[in-house]
């Protein structure tokens, strides 16, 4: 069945069954390679996305139930402003180590600071509970939150 799906941005068309995860038609169909597949049961957060804004685990979301919500990566979350201070935050800290949990954790950190722009550390908790690092960069995640949001200094912290 076809799809015309509004990814960041723009209306891109796939033709696949219906109950086909979000994240193999970004992946394999589109080819849109920055959501990870972590663990395949929403439990990891590597493969999320924005939903019409609402951070969203694409392992678990059939392409059926987007209809014409529009869809952001992390391809196209720099185009927002709280993105584009997310992204740089966490250059800037050094946040990555291996990297691959990153393209998660940036969109749910996104998602958490264009809601609440001034997050406490229980706001953050509860925004980045389910985002696995397994190289656990904690520390660094947090303090890139806090500089993309205003709140520190920017110094760099050890994991």
């Amino acid at each position: 069945m076809a799809f015309t799906l509004n990814v960041n941005g723009k209306a891109l068309r796939a033709d696949v069954d219906p109950d086909t995860p979000l994240l193999w038609v970004l992946r394999d169909s589109l080819g849109i390679v920055g959501p990870k597949y972590g663990c395949g049961v929403g439990a990891c957060g590597a493969c999320t996305v924005h939903v019409d804004g609402e951070p969203m685990r694409s392992c678990q979301i059939p392409v059926e139930a987007v209809g014409a919500a529009k869809v952001t990566t992390i391809e196209g979350v720099g185009a927002t402003a709280v993105g584009k201070r997310v992204q740089a935050a966490w250059s800037e800290l050094d946040v990555a180590q291996c990297g691959y949990c990153q393209p998660g954790q940036i969109m749910s950190a996104t998602a958490l600071l264009s809601k609440t722009p001034k997050p406490t550390d229980a706001d953050i908790d509860a925004a980045m509970a389910g985002n696995i690092c397994r190289c656990a960069t904690y520390t660094r995640i947090r303090a890139a939150i806090k500089q993309a949001s205003g709140q520190a200094s920017g110094q760099k912290t050890e994991a």
